[in-house]
């Protein structure tokens, strides 16, 4: 998988990709601080605002940002949002007051819904042939596994030697290398788009071609699939270990590293696999074993393990959600690739990033609310059917057989 580096055009865009990773996961842990620093016991309201504003320029900025710079070329793109991003990161020391850390983020995260679909877009005019884009986008799950598992303890361990607000600065770093890496990388020729199409046209030309193809319909079920995974782990681990368990904080990051373990695991072997297995068959078993994971949860809900018992369960169910959530993720944008043509790719890539943000953002009120109101075991139930039913959906709507379109494909080739 590693030769794929050899690209020099890839192994720059995919370092930029990495730094960022880095910078974006130091921000995180400072902005938690901060948020303490301004808010006290108060900094999980303020963290969870933050978190919805995430999401909201996730799932609304992400379509119109597409559609207004689509004339725009990739590189002064994809530099100008790395540029805005460095320069919020380098402000949000110097706020005092919690609103304005909602407006630095708002911007924060609109540069982010700009860069990122817009740089997914770009790698497949990089890796032309099919085996080296499966690889490519192996390495790049295998890349925000890493800094799920490595940048808290990346942060820890610059905290012993420097306060929090310095971390900020790593996140300047890491933007700011991110877009010299683009700067002195040759992109693909951007594709010119026709200055009389209506605005409102294409802002929604990606979801429209998303729910025009049967594949691509598999693949918005499939979403919300991955979403009740990752919502259920990633608002509930921590109520899990200490109240269930009787765990410590750090026991709750070893639990979401055997999360993100799994995920990575999968993104390592899955290569060789899609060599020989169709991508709908590899999907389709992640949305088998999701719903077994979340299934499984809700058992280990219901009773009452003996602690190490307890650990052996959750640790097995954690990896095995991982798992199944890479199972889908890593062959995504393959199906992207496949289902888009030179044209359209970059909104299709960005309606993939918003729609399914949208399901995270359901997903994520799903786990806390229900958990809180109604009970952890009756939130893993609620999930648990919500990836059954898209499971099923997703089986329906891309039926056995089904090809990439052809006229995407001919295009492509034009």
């Amino acid at each position: 998988m590693f030769e794929i580096l050899r690209n020099h055009t890839f192994r720059r865009l995919f370092t930029a990709q990495v730094v960022t990773l880095i910078g974006t996961g130091l921000l995180t842990v400072a902005l938690g601080l901060l948020a303490y620093d301004l808010a006290g016991a108060d900094a999980g309201a303020v963290l969870g605002v933050a978190l919805a504003i995430k999401m909201v320029a996730y799932v609304v900025v992400a379509p119109v940002a597409a559609a207004v710079t689509d004339r725009l070329p990739q590189r002064l793109l994809l530099v100008g949002a790395d540029v805005v991003r460095a320069v919020v990161a380098a402000l949000l020391p110097l706020v005092d007051q919690p609103w304005q850390i909602y407006v630095l983020i708002f911007v924060l995260q609109s540069a982010s819904a700009t860069f990122t679909p817009a740089f997914q877009s770009v790698i497949p005019s990089v890796l032309t042939e099919e085996r080296d884009y499966t690889r490519g986008l192996s390495l790049s799950r295998v890349a925000y596994d890493l800094e799920s598992l490595l940048s808290p303890i990346l942060a820890a361990a610059l905290l012993t030697v420097m306060t929090y607000n310095y971390l900020f600065l790593g996140t300047v770093v890491g933007f700011a290398l991110s877009a010299s890496l683009v700067v002195v990388t040759l992109l693909p020729k951007t594709v010119t788009r026709d200055p009389s199409v209506p605005l409102l046209h294409r802002i929604t030309l990606g979801a429209r071609v998303m729910f025009a193809r049967p594949v691509l319909r598999g693949l918005l079920a499939m979403n919300l699939v991955v979403a009740a995974a990752t919502g259920l782990v990633l608002v509930n681990t921590i109520v899990y270990v200490r109240d269930l368990l009787d765990g410590s904080n750090a026991e709750v990051a070893v639990a979401l590293s055997i999360y993100g373990g799994g995920s990575m695991f999968v993104a390592l072997t899955l290569p060789r696999i899609l060599d020989r297995i169709a991508d709908r068959r590899v999907m389709l078993t992640g949305c088998v074993v999701v719903p077994v994971g979340l299934a499984a949860t809700v058992g280990l809900l219901l009773t009452d393990p003996a602690p190490g018992m307890g650990w052996a369960m959750l640790a097995v169910i954690w990896l095995t959600l991982g798992a199944g959530t890479s199972l889908i993720n890593t062959p995504s944008a393959q199906l992207l690739r496949y289902e888009s043509t030179a044209s359209d790719r970059n909104a299709v890539f960005t309606a993939q990033f918003s729609l399914s943000h949208a399901c995270f953002f359901f997903t994520y009120l799903v786990a806390g609310w229900v958990g809180a109101t109604e009970g952890q075991a009756a939130a893993a139930v609620v999930l648990a059917i919500l990836a059954t039913l898209a499971a099923l959906v997703a089986v329906r709507v891309w039926p056995v057989g089904t090809k990439p379109s052809t006229e995407a494909v001919l295009l492509e080739g034009v």
